[in-house]
């Protein structure tokens, strides 16, 4: 199937399943993650202990690679083919444009997550602004519990005491002594 048509089909599913459920995601990212080659979570230190020799400038690389090529005592002691360096940087490359994709949808998704909560923090402030101007009235005392554990909860609007700083004792002046 050519890519046209992938991108036609997949584009028709999601008009049959507009709002995929987070469940369901979930379990195509899972099944995906075990379509990726060589898929590994690198624990942070050893990302970092490796980041700079995977950062070597391309140019570099490529003009190892033609090293490896040109000479045989390079080739046997590197102990790897230049066919297969060449390989390996191409196959990165194109990777690299899956892993600029997942950036963007996880940027995409954060920011719908982002605009949810916010939403509900709208919504929220003015349930409590609401709320604590009727539970003023006797009518509406039901919501007294419901304001009370909003306005412990609640962030906004509160006042940050300063911290009083203690008035620094000055140390005590040594007092000379006589000997006698």
């Amino acid at each position: 199937m050519s890519s046209e048509n992938a991108v036609q089909t997949n584009a028709a599913a999601a008009a049959q399943n507009p709002a995929a459920t987070p469940e369901a995601i979930v379990e195509q990212l899972r099944v995906m993650r075990e379509q990726i080659p060589e898929f590994v979570q690198l624990p942070s230190a050893d990302a970092k202990s490796i980041q700079p020799v995977a950062s070597v400038h391309p140019e570099f690389a490529q003009a190892a690679i033609n090293a490896i090529g040109a000479s045989q005592v390079v080739l046997s002691v590197v102990g790897r083919a230049p066919e297969d360096l060449q390989q390996e940087a191409e196959t990165a490359a194109r990777w690299s444009k899956v892993e600029d994709e997942l950036k963007a949808m996880l940027q995409g998704v954060s920011s719908a997550n982002l605009t949810r909560r916010h939403r509900i923090g709208e919504a929220a402030l003015l349930t409590y602004a609401v709320s604590k101007n009727l539970v003023r009235s006797s009518a509406h005392a039901a919501l007294l519990p419901h304001v009370a554990v909003m306005r412990k909860a609640n962030r906004f609007g509160r006042r940050h005491r300063p911290v009083a700083e203690q008035p620094q004792t000055p140390a005590p002046v040594p007092v000379p002594t006589t000997r006698v």
